[in-house]
């Protein structure tokens, strides 16, 4: 196995140690060239022009396979390279309890959305979600059970996302958003609910502990806007409302449904 470059004095070991592959491969090259075009008499007689035409085609044989043979190792090491790359950037926006996105990952993804919404014309609608009493459920029941919470409710909004194709994330603690486009206002709000009763028809058990969940939901809308920020603080009132209001429950970010 290779030995990783990790000090400067890493580099120049594995540089001198490809120089010295270089050279000796050049040389059993050459000689071997040389016995085939010129025989093993080094007395024997040949022309200059045969030994110019024998030399380039020499030299030009062993730079071709050195610079391809090197050229494919450079290759191999920046396609491992890019793949690490992207690995990292795939792993720094993944929840690794949840496996969806984290909260810098659906950031990321949103502004990408946004922008091809704006460009398009189509409304965003974004839903901030968060389980109910769950601080509650962590004392009661522990923490090994509250991780299961979560995950069971990141399944329903992973499950319900895919199948509507739409941005989910744990956002945060008990958390989650969710963002959508090309979605009317009517159509948005019925989403929501669905999702409500199917978070609240979810039964966590681990042992002899079971517990039913619910969600409270805060929704919000927008058409040509492209601070994320702005539509999340939105929603992120809409949820408190709900909280405000009894759980449990969708809330719309209007005049109306905001003053609580």
């Amino acid at each position: 196995m290779a030995k990783d470059i990790i000090t400067h004095r890493d580099a120049l070991r594995h540089t001198a140690g490809r120089c010295v592959v270089s050279v000796g491969l050049t040389i059993l090259l050459t000689l071997s060239f040389c016995l085939l075009q010129f025989g093993a008499d080094p007395d024997g007689a040949v022309s200059a022009g045969f030994v110019t035409k024998s030399s380039i085609l020499i030299s030009v044989t062993i730079s071709g396979l050195l610079t391809g043979a090197l050229s494919y190792r450079s290759a191999l090491m920046m396609r491992e390279l890019a793949l690490t790359r992207a690995e990292l950037r795939r792993i720094s926006g993944t929840d690794q309890l949840t496996g969806l996105l984290n909260r810098r990952g659906f950031d990321e993804a949103a502004e990408s959305a946004l922008t091809a919404a704006r460009d398009a014309k189509l409304p965003i609608t974004v839903l901030m979600c968060d389980i109910d009493r769950f601080k509650a459920i962590n004392d009661q029941f522990g923490h090994e059970f509250g991780d299961k919470v979560l995950i069971a409710i990141a399944e329903v909004l992973r499950s319900f996302a895919e199948r509507k194709r739409m941005l989910v994330a744990r956002h945060g603690g008990e958390e989650f958003a969710i963002l959508m486009s090309g979605v009317s206002k009517e159509r948005a709000v019925q989403y929501a609910e669905d999702l409500r009763q199917s978070c609240a028809a979810q039964s966590v058990a681990t042992g002899e502990v079971s517990a039913n969940v619910t969600i409270s939901i805060g929704l919000a809308e927008c058409r040509g806007e492209t601070d994320l920020a702005k539509v999340m603080r939105l929603a992120d009132q809409a949820l408190y409302a709900a909280k405000h209001r009894g759980r449990n429950r969708v809330v719309r970010a209007d005049a109306d449904s905001i003053a609580a």
